[in-house]
């Protein structure tokens, strides 16, 4: 290997010190597309540094228990300390939290109750739900109801917008749970969630829940990953075709203003009936 001295042009930028050189690989091994880590030559490469000051640099990351290497492959990856550092961060605020603001704001200015879905594991759980001027009914009923995605509007808004095999193992894992309750073949669904990926929302009236309807939208992170759903419930004379577009409008609002501010390590993402529980015994009160 030639050339092992460090280098004064080393390109991240001339002169800079060896924290920016750090969180240059820090997000070099955050972006990359392999689980298995890179090799110091891709590293160095890629960021362009020498492979001497990276190698150094990388030893000082494993020291701080933020990069390990592989023993066998001998390649670099962000290490679960630095996960575990990353959860600490971010937007202290939990889901719910952050969208009581829009779902308060969304009842207040259409007139109608107001649900705040996120998902769990193969079902989707209310979280928040404000309630309109017009007593309706619900598939999720009140906070901390749930049913298995794609029964529906706001659950079928999360499921359209899973990645693709997540997606598919949910629908594999759901259709006989929808079967049962009556609903829906795999053909109807599948159409269901094309037409929801299409248009950016869900609005199909099924009429399971005679005399309701409803529509939602998906809030995505930032890899487009559906995580939640704002829902509006109302009856059906209230989502004309002329009214519709409103409300899509006004849902697509919130729902994109929410998604660059969630925090991927909030664990109400991953356990929102966890989450929930310390939550309800205050509903109640």
């Amino acid at each position: 290997m030639k050339d092992m001295k460090t280098s004064e042009t080393d390109s991240v930028s001339p002169g800079v010190g060896a924290l920016p050189r750090a969180f240059s690989i820090i997000r070099l091994l955050a972006a990359a597309d392999t689980a298995e880590g890179l090799r110091i030559t891709q590293i160095a490469k890629a960021v362009g540094l020498t492979q001497a000051t990276v190698h150094r640099t990388l030893q000082a990351l494993v020291a701080q228990d933020v990069v390990e290497q592989d023993e066998r492959s001998r390649r670099y990856r962000l290490s679960i300390g630095f996960f575990v550092l990353a959860a600490r961060a971010g937007n202290p605020m939990n889901l719910r939290d952050l969208c009581r603001p829009s779902v308060l704001r969304l009842c207040a200015s259409l007139g109608d109750t107001i649900f705040l879905l996120a998902r769990s594991g193969f079902d989707a759980v209310c979280l928040d739900r404000s309630e309109g001027p017009i007593p309706i009914r619900s598939f999720t009923g009140d906070i901390g109801g749930r049913v298995a995605l794609g029964v529906g509007q706001g659950s079928l808004a999360i499921l359209a917008f899973l990645p693709e095999a997540e997606r598919e193992e949910v629908i594999r894992f759901n259709l006989p749970r929808l079967r049962e309750l009556g609903m829906f073949d795999e053909v109807y669904l599948r159409t269901e969630i094309d037409s929801v990926r299409e248009l950016g929302y869900a609005a199909r009236n099924t009429g399971l829940l005679e005399g309701m309807s409803g529509v939602a939208v998906p809030i995505c992170d930032a890899d487009g990953r559906a995580v939640a759903a704002l829902s509006v419930g109302t009856i059906a004379g209230r989502l004309s075709a002329d009214r519709l577009p409103v409300v899509v409008d006004l849902l697509k609002r919130q729902a994109q203003a929410i998604g660059p501010k969630l925090n991927p390590f909030d664990p109400t993402l991953r356990r929102p009936v966890q989450s929930l529980a310390a939550l309800l015994p205050n509903q109640a009160q």
